[in-house]
């Protein structure tokens, strides 16, 4: 099945925002989503020479603020006032619940959303085993076993993997979608990317 590989963080604002209408996307497109977790950090910090955190106040300000509760509103995907309580915590074992999913054959996409939007949505800590048992059992996975794969090394070597090849192809930060290897960055393009499953871009533009 042709697929749309998805590039994100499993704490990012934007990825959730745009999570339901990615998988809607998909869905009518007859698409396969590739989920590839990534580490956001070394992302950002290899695309633009610096990390999020040394971003300028007002600009953390907008982007956590006004920038979400307009999307929010837009995307019909409530979201909490500012920043989550547990946004810096570890990714790695939400990022590898996600993959176990994926690496035993399972579809991903239930998990990944509802991941994030209880990230965003309902404060939770994505870093909690005992937080994710609960969003992966509702979601209908088998959340023991899921947890006990997220951490195996394997697992997380993927990861990995992911956050390099995230890096080598230019992907600027989260969410990031590629179509037939066209690169879309951000949950604001999602538009575009209904477009180009239906009518690949004719432009120039080297992939």
């Amino acid at each position: 099945m042709p697929s749309i590989e998805y590039f994100y963080s499993t704490h990012s604002a934007y990825a959730y925002l745009g999570s339901a209408r990615l998988m809607e996307n998909a869905r009518t497109a007859g698409r396969r989503i590739v989920h590839r977790p990534i580490n956001l950090g070394p992302v950002i910090q290899a695309a633009r020479g610096e990390r999020f955190s040394g971003f300028s106040g007002a600009y953390r300000a907008y982007f956590f603020g006004r920038e979400i509760e307009r999307w929010s509103e837009f995307r019909a995907a409530p979201a909490i006032n500012y920043r989550p309580t547990h946004h810096d915590n570890d990714l790695s074992l939400s990022s590898g619940l996600i993959i176990a999913a994926v690496s035993i054959g399972q579809n991903a996409d239930a998990l990944a959303h509802a991941i994030l939007e209880a990230h965003w949505r309902d404060d939770a800590d994505h870093a909690d085993p005992g937080t994710l048992a609960r969003l992966a059992t509702a979601a209908g996975y088998d959340a023991g076993r899921l947890l006990e794969l997220a951490s195996d090394p394997g697992i997380q070597a993927i990861f990995q993997a992911n956050t390099e090849e995230a890096v080598q192809r230019s992907v600027f930060g989260s969410p990031t979608y590629f179509v037939d290897g066209d690169m879309f960055y951000g949950q604001d393009r999602l538009e575009l990317v209904e477009r180009a499953l239906r009518t690949p871009f004719a432009g120039k533009w080297p992939r």
